[in-house]
């Protein structure tokens, strides 16, 4: 895979997955908003929590196409961030922890040239379980 289009056919044509149809104990993916710049995926999980993560479209430096995937996982006001902070460091080797705008998110980043799948289907499970675990953890709700 090494576009932003190649990579969007993939999300289109792996996650429209008609609900109820994901494998035994596997999470269900489905895009609930799509654009020519962002999906927006809801993962569903067995235990009734779910997560939403957007997968979208940078160009850095104006030459260089990257793919972000971003999950939303509580206000950065309701949360002690440093007890947050050391938690992902127990839990994940993917993702950094940031604040945009009044949310903490998780965000992994990906170069497109020359992107195997692989690299981007492990983080994007990755950034989904990990985001849910820490909303689950820190923030109690399952608003994200």
């Amino acid at each position: 895979m090494a576009t932003w289009e190649d990579l969007l056919e993939f999300v289109r044509t792996e996650y429209r997955v008609v609900p109820g149809e994901a494998e035994e104990g596997e999470p269900e993916y489905r895009i609930i908003e799509d654009s020519e710049d962002e999906i927006r995926l809801l993962v569903e999980y067995e235990d009734d929590r779910s997560q939403i993560v957007i997968v979208c479209h940078e160009r850095l430096d104006g030459r260089e196409d990257w793919v972000q995937v971003v999950s939303v996982i509580g206000l950065a006001e309701s949360v002690n961030l440093r007890k947050l902070l050391e938690e992902l460091g127990q839990t994940s080797v993917v993702c950094g922890a940031l604040i945009i705008g009044d949310h903490v998110v998780l965000r992994h980043s990906l170069p497109l040239l020359n992107l195997d799948i692989n690299e981007f289907t492990d983080p994007l499970n990755f950034v989904a379980e990990t985001a849910d675990h820490l909303e689950e953890l820190f923030f109690r709700n399952d608003d994200h």
